[in-house]
């Protein structure tokens, strides 16, 4: 007699089961890791006095932010990463009542990898170790990712200051993405922001 052996569907189940959980933990562990070290970071940064306000453009409600935030803050500059055009975002640091001379506008950052890696080296030359980071909430843990790679590479601690938006955070992908992108940068001075914009470009 014959026996016809199948394979049993728990089996398969087990299979998948432990398939996603090792697929989990590769994501797992280097988001962690990441948390950690910025909740270390974040601790370190208070023990610091910030000497710049830095923004990163993407939306003009950021902008709108740092003007009321400067405020309490008069001695210290402001530098706008990648921002609105120079007549808006001087109209808004304006009527905020900031002085103009406080403002410095920078249009070189095509992404959020840009935005930290085309001014790092001018506030590493102007003595900076500290900075006050402005940008909306559900895009702030990819910044500080980034940030952390790239000013931290220069000895420059990142004090966050988010912007609230009421949106759902950003993917996680993004941040491992770009934080991969900040440490290519550290090691051989690419950022990949062309390859980046490629990606993004819809197919024909």
């Amino acid at each position: 007699m014959l026996l016809k052996i199948r394979p049993s569907r728990r089996v398969h189940s087990f299979s998948k089961t432990r398939h996603y959980q090792s697929k989990l933990f590769v994501w797992l562990v280097p988001l962690l890791a990441i948390l950690l070290w910025l909740g270390y970071k974040e601790i370190k940064s208070y023990f610091v006095k910030p000497q710049v306000i830095f923004v990163l453009g993407g939306e003009p409600l950021r902008e709108q932010f740092a003007a009321k935030f400067a405020r309490d803050y008069p001695n210290i500059p402001i530098w706008v990463s990648g921002g609105t055009p120079e007549g808006y975002a001087k109209s808004v640091f304006t009527k905020a009542g900031i002085d103009w001379k406080r403002v410095h506008l920078d249009y070189q950052a095509v992404d959020t990898v840009t935005n930290f890696t085309t001014i790092v080296e001018r506030f590493q030359a102007k003595g900076i170790n500290s900075v006050y980071l402005i940008t909306s909430d559900d895009h702030m843990l990819r910044a500080r990712i980034i940030g952390e790679v790239v000013f931290g590479s220069r000895g420059i601690n990142i004090q966050p200051v988010s912007v609230n938006t009421g949106r759902s955070p950003e993917s996680v992908d993004k941040s491992l993405r770009d934080g991969a992108r900040a440490i290519v940068w550290w090691a051989t001075g690419y950022t990949g922001a062309t390859i980046a914009r490629q990606l993004k470009q819809p197919k024909n």
